[in-house]
Formats: structure tokens, sequence, C-alpha cells
């Protein structure tokens, strides 16, 4: 079988630690930093309930695009097999999805980049509005996304190994500052945690996006199910073993009626790091989370816009040249810079529409296509396990967050204030 020794070589050459640093360096990212705020109503055991379900969807529905994917040669786009197995009108709702998705996100990046920048140049006695701060940070993106991807790449590397340092650093020494019973909440009288779970939802649906990469990585592997199953099944356990810590440094440390404060004043990153450095009183501390967010704001903001300006430049056809490259840059950095001058404080709320619009594209479309994949094909390389059960409990997963955030935008769900 000759045809089949290109891809055994490529399936050697490439680790399997490199696919699932992949898949937890694109969940890992600024959206982290909204779970604290948005769980602290659920409060630590009820939030990472709803992490272990989420992640569980999540995976699955990852797993549904693979299956899907296998059948289509390695390259095809989720776009092209979305149009194929569900047809025009679907492939149109889905790239909607996306897109809505990396605009939302992008404006929640900027907004979070202009409080981080005014946060850290206050710790330095200056003065710089976050409005401001958003601004000039998403130009100078704009002008490295413009630059070239290899920019991009290069930048995003050396960002992404400083964010991982950093935030080694970091939750080594919030760790030591753990107090059981700001964890557990033994001193709140009569507290309620099972009314605010439904909101967490769609939050921690928006914190386990990675299903875009699930082509990439067939490309990168060739059609080998199994490698790319560790692949997704690792790197998603890695993110959700984050968020986890995560979870318990944070409300650890903070007693959970702050949140309410920290929600109030619209629940941006450079409240939350302001707040932990107040009760900590560790200068060092302090200086680890500036540069932790900081970092984990640049990784993501160019991640995403660069996902955006690809899609945007295939959607208007614009070319490779700097003038065509010039179109894809402002129609991807316009909308959302205007919005961030508008309304700079609104992190929370477009991570929140971020999840519900990456119910569409990652949680519904791929169990549909699971489902027509069956019908046509078969899966003779790979089936996900469960059979038409698992596909029906993961559109019932992304109904559900859908409808619990038009409940929530209505204020018809329990808001802990």
């Amino acid at each position: 079988m000759p045809a089949l020794e290109p891809a055994k070589n490529k399936l050697n050459a490439h680790s399997l630690f490199g696919g699932s640093m992949i898949i937890a360096g694109t969940i890992i990212g600024a959206g982290m930093f909204s779970l604290p705020v948005v769980m602290s109503g659920a409060w630590f055991f009820w939030s990472v309930t709803a992490l272990i379900v989420t992640w569980f969807c999540m995976l699955h529905s990852g797993l549904m695009i693979l299956e899907a994917n296998l059948n289509y040669s390695p390259g095809a786009s989720f776009d092209t097999i979305t149009k194929d197995l569900l047809g025009k009108s679907w492939n149109i709702i889905n790239g909607l999805s996306i897109a809505f998705v990396l605009y939302i996100l992008t404006y929640a990046y900027i907004s979070a980049s202009g409080s981080i920048i005014e946060h850290t140049l206050k710790e330095l006695s200056i003065t710089f509005p976050a409005r401001l701060g958003g601004f000039v940070f998403a130009l100078i993106v704009a002008f490295i996304v413009w630059l070239s991807t290899k920019a991009v790449s290069r930048l995003a590397a050396i960002f992404l190994g400083a964010k991982i340092l950093t935030f080694l650093l970091t939750f080594g020494g919030l760790f030591l500052h753990i107090k059981p019973q700001i964890l557990l909440n033994t001193t709140e009288a009569n507290p309620h945690y099972l009314p605010y779970v439904l909101m967490t939802l769609p939050f921690c649906l928006a914190s386990f996006g990675y299903h875009g990469n699930v082509p990439s990585l067939m490309k990168y592997y060739g059609k080998n199910p199994p490698k790319i199953k560790k692949c997704l099944l690792y790197g998603t356990l890695i993110a959700l073993a984050l968020y986890i810590i995560w979870m318990a440094v944070t409300m650890g440390n903070i007693p959970r009626p702050d949140f309410i404060e920290i929600a109030e004043k619209g629940g941006n990153i450079d409240v939350l790091v302001q707040t932990l450095s107040s009760l900590l009183n560790s200068p060092i501390i302090d200086l680890l989370l500036i540069i932790f967010s900081n970092f984990a704001v640049a990784c993501s903001f160019l991640g995403v816009t660069l996902g955006l300006f690809d899609y945007l430049a295939d959607l208007f056809k614009f070319d490779d040249s700097g003038k065509g490259r010039f179109k894809s840059a402002t129609v991807t950095f316009l909308p959302p810079i205007i919005a961030g001058l508008i309304y700079p404080n609104g992190f929370i709320y477009a991570i929140g529409f971020a999840g519900l619009a990456a119910t569409i594209w990652a949680v519904i479309v791929p169990a549909l296509l699971a489902r027509a994949s069956r019908q046509r094909f078969g899966s003779p390389l790979y089936r996900v396990w469960g059979g038409s059960t698992m596909i029906i409990l993961i559109l019932l997963f992304g109904v559900l967050n859908a409808v619990v955030h038009i409940f929530a935008s209505f204020n018809l769900l329990p808001i802990y204030q």
C-alpha cells in the first residue's frame, strides 16, 4: 500500500505533545479571567461541576467534527465539510456564527487590553485611559497582523512562552495564600448556589473553544484518529485542570460577597487583578499577575484577530498584497475598535455573547455533521461512542446554552447580587 507511506511518515514526524499544546493554547486565554466573576454565585464546587460537564460536551463535539472530517482529504476546512454535508444554508449560518464569535472576542480583548494597560500604567503612577489603551493596543496588533502571518506566529510563540512561565509562577504564589474558610465559604450564613449554576454555562462554553483547530490537526497528522483523539483529550484536560486551579486560587483568596462589587465595576481584568493584589498585599504576586494578564490578553488577541483576518480576507476575496491586507485589516479591526471606544467595559458581556454564537458552530453544527456523515459515509475510520444518544445529548447541551443566554438577556434568571 505505497499510497499510505507519506501519511505514515507524517504521523511519525509530529509528536502528541505538539498537537495537545495547539489545543490547550487555543483554549486558554484572557477569557479565563471572566470565569471567577460569572461563577461567584454558584461558587467553587458547583462551578467545577459546570466546567466538567461543559468539558465533556465540548470534547465530544470536537470529536464529532473529527469523525466527519476523516471522510475528506486532509486540509478540508470546517466550512467545506459543513457545506457538503449540511448544505449552503447551514454553511451560511455556521459562517455567520464564526464571524460573530471572532468579532465579539476581538472587541472583548480590546476591552480587556485597555483595562489592563490602564491598571499596569497606574502602578507606575501614569494615567492612561482604558479607551485610549485599547485603541492603541488594537492599532499595534492590526499593524502586526497586516505585516504577515509569520510575524503573528513569531510574536504569538513568544507571548505563549511568557504566558506559560508567568502562569506557573503566579499560580504557585497564589496557591500559598488560599484560605480554606474563603474557598469553602464557611463565613456566609445560609448561602444559595444552585440557582446561579445555569448562568455559568455560556461562559464555560466560550472557554472551551478549539473546534476550528480540528481540521488543522488532521492536516498536521494525516488521517490518524487515535492520535488526534488523544490530542483533543489531553489538550482539553490541560485546560480543564488549569481552569479548576484558577477557580481555586481566586475563590480561595477573594470572599464570595466581594465578587458582587467586581461584577458591578464591569468584571474586567483590571478589577479582578486589583482586588487580588489588595487582598494579598504581595508586590511579587502583584507584579506576576500584571505580567501574566498582559501576556494572556496579547496572546489571545493575536490568535483571534488573525483568524478573523484570514476569514474575512477569504470571504471578501481580498488578495495578499499590501493593499489587500490593508483592506482585510480595516474590516477586521475597525468595527470592534469603534465598539471599544463607545463601550470600553464590555468584557464580561462580550464573552457571554461569544458563548451564545459558539453554541452553533462548536456544538450544534458538529452534532449535525456527525449524523449526516454517518448517513452518507457510515464513518469507516472513526465513530464517536454513544451512537445517536450522544448526538442528541450534545444537541440538547447546545440548545440549553442558547436558551440560558436568551433568558439571561431578558433578566429571567437569578443574578448573584
